[in-house]
């Protein structure tokens, strides 16, 4: 059973933004990076002064950036008696209930409106790179390599072409 829960909110009021879309693509990169079974990502949409509060909380770095990643890395662990480590306790779910918590993706999409006129596509296409960059962090990927940045680029251009298509709308 693959079951991903997507919990998406729309926090700011700068930029209309497709909450369906933007989830369907975000489970499909998950699916891409193997999740799978029950499991749980949020991904929030938040304008430039609670991005500009996270940055600099969490990446140390001043004023709002495009989209932050919170991996959770949790798996779920064996419940219940020491001895056995595997039976359940009394009205606890069987582990295979228990969703795999992978994350937190936010994005700020004022921002992407910048990052857009810069890259010379829509907005669109912005937020559709920054959703599978996104998930592509949460999996463990990095570009602080020259190395990593390639591969991790190739790979969104991978999922991009397999589950985006910009004129859509």
């Amino acid at each position: 059973m693959s079951l991903i829960d997507i919990y998406v909110a729309d926090e700011q009021g700068d930029l209309p933004v497709d909450l369906a879309r933007w989830s369907e693509l975000c489970r499909a990169a998950l699916v891409e990076e193997g999740v799978s079974g029950l499991a749980e990502v949020s991904l929030i949409f938040t304008g430039e002064s609670a991005m500009a509060e996270l940055n600099q909380q969490f990446m140390g770095k001043t004023g709002p950036t495009d989209v932050l990643s919170f991996p959770i890395d949790v798996e779920p662990e064996p419940r219940g008696r020491v001895p056995d480590a595997g039976g359940s306790g009394p009205g606890e779910p069987p582990l295979e209930e228990i969703p795999q918590l992978v994350g937190d993706i936010v994005i700020c999409p004022s921002v992407a409106v910048r990052n857009a006129s810069d890259h010379e596509c829509s907005v669109e296409d912005e937020i559709a790179l920054l959703i599978v960059h996104g998930v592509l962090h949460l999996r463990g990927w990095d570009h602080v390599e020259d190395e990593e940045a390639e591969r991790m680029e190739a790979r969104e251009r991978d999922i991009l072409a397999r589950h985006y298509s910009s004129d859509r709308r």
